[in-house]
């Protein structure tokens, strides 16, 4: 319970942080719906919503804290996806607040360990999320800010027109990061009821 409490706090004081600071559209990032996704599956111990959230953003999450922590080490850039957190004209508050990512890849595979894996649930959900997710992404954000690299990648500059861009973005993530993750969870993890 007490976890429970405090994991609802933090998002209530990020959720806050983002609107004043970012708007709404900011949460169309995966990491923010994953976040905010996994106060209720937590509250209703509910393996479909854990497994859907874990199978879609576990390897973005886990290539964040990697990027993080090499750029930490070794000063420099590497794949480009944690840059704000070293920008210094960013306010530290709102930096700090990004540290949610750290924990999250923990908060999602403790769910999906205590409530079982959805089979029928995880892939299937992932897959739609990103469909709605992505195509939503590119037409509420801007160009600056690339919400779900549905502009460009983070480590590229180059821009393809929505039309090509958006159906590999969409195709790559789902070979990449879903499938992947779905079989992983599938071996690791005891399938829910």
């Amino acid at each position: 319970m007490g976890f429970k409490l405090a994991y609802t706090a933090l998002v209530l004081v990020v959720l806050a942080v983002w609107l004043r600071n970012y708007g709404w559209r900011n949460l169309l990032w995966f990491s923010d719906i994953a976040l905010i996704g996994a106060v209720p599956a937590l509250w209703l111990d509910h393996a479909p919503t854990a497994s859907i959230l874990t199978t879609a953003v576990l390897v973005p999450e886990l290539m964040w804290n990697l990027d993080f922590l090499l750029r930490l080490i070794l000063r420099r850039r590497i794949l480009g996806l944690t840059e704000y957190m070293f920008d210094a004209q960013r306010p530290r508050v709102l930096r700090l607040l990004s540290l949610f990512h750290v924990p999250l890849p923990a908060v999602l595979l403790w769910m999906v360990y205590h409530y079982g894996y959805d089979v029928s649930w995880g892939l299937p959900g992932a897959v739609l999320l990103l469909a709605l997710a992505l195509p939503a992404s590119r037409w509420f954000s801007s160009e600056e800010a690339n919400i779900n690299w549905t502009w460009h990648l983070p480590f590229t500059s180059r821009r393809w027109p929505a039309a090509i861009h958006l159906p590999l973005l969409f195709v790559a993530m789902v070979t990449l990061f879903c499938l992947p993750t779905d079989w992983a969870l599938q071996r690791w993890f005891e399938v829910a009821p």
